[in-house]
């Protein structure tokens, strides 16, 4: 297994495994929820209550550079099943292919992992995220607890290659 702190190099870009209390982590993830608080409205107070930074066990940060410029995380649901929570790149770093390499790096952790399936659920006012998921390979599923009722609610899942 790889150490929290293994990086992989494309060019600029960096990816670090991590934690949850990563300082860079932290603060993309103050921007992700400003941002979702903006395009979910309302409903961000449900959203919110299930995206604790702290429920998430393995975290990938994106550096351009030396910048934090995108992250995502990992939270086990089974011994089969990882989620990915915490998508997010800086809105003027995007279009570089960071949200994608860190998406393949979570795949790769979770192979490690010992995990064949991921799931995640994204909004309907995302639809950036719905493209990114439905171009890497994930397919659309109905909504899992506790999102099976929620009319924003997109859910996505991906068998992983063992």
């Amino acid at each position: 297994m790889i150490s929290p702190g293994f990086f992989i190099s494309y060019n600029m870009l960096s990816l670090k495994r991590t934690t949850a209390k990563n300082p860079p982590f932290v603060q993309l993830v103050a921007q992700l929820d400003a941002y979702l608080s903006l395009t979910d409205g309302e409903e961000h107070v449900f959203f919110h209550q299930f995206n604790s930074i702290y429920a998430q066990q393995e975290v990938v940060v994106a550096y351009w550079g030396d910048q934090a410029v995108g992250c995502g995380a990992m939270r086990k649901l089974d011994e089969t099943t990882i989620e990915v929570k915490r998508m997010f790149t800086l809105p003027e770093c995007r279009g570089k292919g960071i949200a994608r390499a860190v998406l393949a790096h979570l795949e790769e952790w979770a192979v490690e992992l010992g995990f064949d399936r991921i799931i995640l659920e994204t909004g309907a006012r995302q639809p950036e995220a719905i493209a990114l998921y439905q171009n890497c390979g994930y397919k659309e599923i109905d909504c899992y607890v506790p999102y099976e009722a929620v009319d924003n609610s997109h859910c996505f899942e991906k068998q992983l290659q063992m």
